[in-house]
């Protein structure tokens, strides 16, 4: 039997299964793209949302140290001297001696060093000539104006040459007054040539020695000579906690502390305050006077003032490592509820060693990030991780 375009069922049969085959084939290779497709999309996922991760630093946390209630007020301060002032030359030359040193103590008034001044004595001599040359023609001035006057009562000569002597000696008095005046500023310059202590005191400074040009004044290159200071009463400057603000008043005992005098006491009273919060620091400017009569208390030294009385604020303490200290003054890298860094303004108090007192700025339950980055933003998001309990 002969089939039509040579196709016998034998062959029919053997090329069904050849498109199945085919069919299969594209069906796999199509699903299989799309496996891949959708494992490199799942991949290129899972990289993105793990460097958003890894983009997220990771910081720990702890809270505030609760400090035990104190009876009386503890506060940093720092002493100053009473009185202090640069002292500067008043006129030019050269050092000519200089009789106190650092450390003497000097009585208002007395000699601190002498400036040769020659410039100004050639002046003053000058001047001086200049007044008693003004003195003969002021004479001669006179003596014509009397003579002139006499003839015009006479009627031997004119009233104009008569008001010309008149005025020849109103002039040559003028000019005498003028002389004068020149000298007596020359006086008064070269009076300068001396240096004398304005008030009571100890030379903390002296900037300066024999043979050295003094340039008067205090601008430009000038420097001061000596710096004077009066150190009885010394003056202790703290600053007071805006919360325990009201409880410091003018006249309240106060006693200091320093580490120079282990176990010993300065007793001294409030003298006055700024009676005004500082904005930054939210603290009260306060001044302490205390007596110093034997000098043991020198400017500059630091120190701990107790006030009696009690505290009412909550102290706490925290790790020095767990705050930043930057140009606009300590700062805590607080982890708020939205799990973004806020940094708040502190006020430290005293310093432990490895901790310091807080005395405000931050609440006793809020999280501080242990020790943050330099780099750390506020608003910056970060993954927190607390601490053990510190201690």
């Amino acid at each position: 039997m002969t089939y039509e375009d040579g196709v016998t069922p034998e062959t029919q049969t053997h090329k069904k299964p050849s498109y199945l085959l085919l069919v299969v084939l594209g069906i796999l290779l199509i699903a299989g793209a799309v496996i891949v497709l959708v494992v490199r999309l799942g991949e290129r996922r899972a990289l993105a949302k793990e460097t958003e991760v890894l983009a997220v630093p990771s910081v720990t946390v702890i809270q505030p140290k609760s400090e035990p209630p104190q009876e009386e007020l503890v506060l940093p301060a720092s002493l100053e001297a009473f009185i202090e002032s640069p002292i500067y030359a008043r006129t030019n030359g050269y050092l000519a001696k200089w009789y106190k040193d650092i450390g003497s103590h000097v009585q208002k008034g007395e000699l601190l060093a002498d400036i040769d001044t020659p410039e100004i004595d050639q002046e003053l001599m000058q001047a001086k000539a200049a007044r008693n040359q003004a003195e003969a023609q002021l004479s001669l001035a006179k003596t014509s104006a009397e003579r002139w006057d006499t003839l015009r009562k006479m009627d031997a000569v004119a009233q104009q040459e008569t008001d010309e002597r008149t005025s020849g000696y109103t002039q040559a008095q003028a000019a005498l007054d003028s002389a004068t005046a020149n000298v007596r500023r020359l006086e008064q310059l070269e009076s300068f040539k001396h240096i004398y202590a304005p008030f009571s005191g100890v030379i903390t400074k002296r900037n300066t020695d024999i043979g050295a040009l003094i340039n008067a004044g205090s601008t430009g290159v000038n420097q001061e000579l000596f710096v004077i200071a009066q150190i009885n009463p010394i003056r202790v400057y703290v600053d007071v906690p805006e919360i325990d603000a009201p409880s410091v008043r003018a006249n309240l005992k106060a006693t200091i502390e320093l580490p120079a005098f282990p176990g010993r006491r300065f007793t001294g009273i409030v003298a006055r305050s700024a009676n005004a919060i500082d904005p930054t620091t939210r603290t009260l400017r306060t001044e302490i006077d205390v007596p110093n009569p034997n000098g043991e208390l020198f400017p500059g030294s630091y120190a701990q003032v107790h006030f009696g009385v009690k505290v009412a604020a909550v102290r706490m303490s925290v790790p020095v490592n767990a705050l930043l200290f930057r140009a606009e003054g300590p700062r805590a890298a607080v982890v708020g509820a939205d799990g973004k860094v806020h940094l708040k303004p502190v006020v430290i108090g005293r310093d432990y060693g490895n901790d310091v007192e807080v005395l405000g700025g931050i609440d006793p339950s809020e999280n501080i990030i242990l020790n943050p980055s330099d780099s750390l933003e506020d608003g910056q998001t970060v993954h927190v991780s607390k601490a053990g309990e510190h201690s």
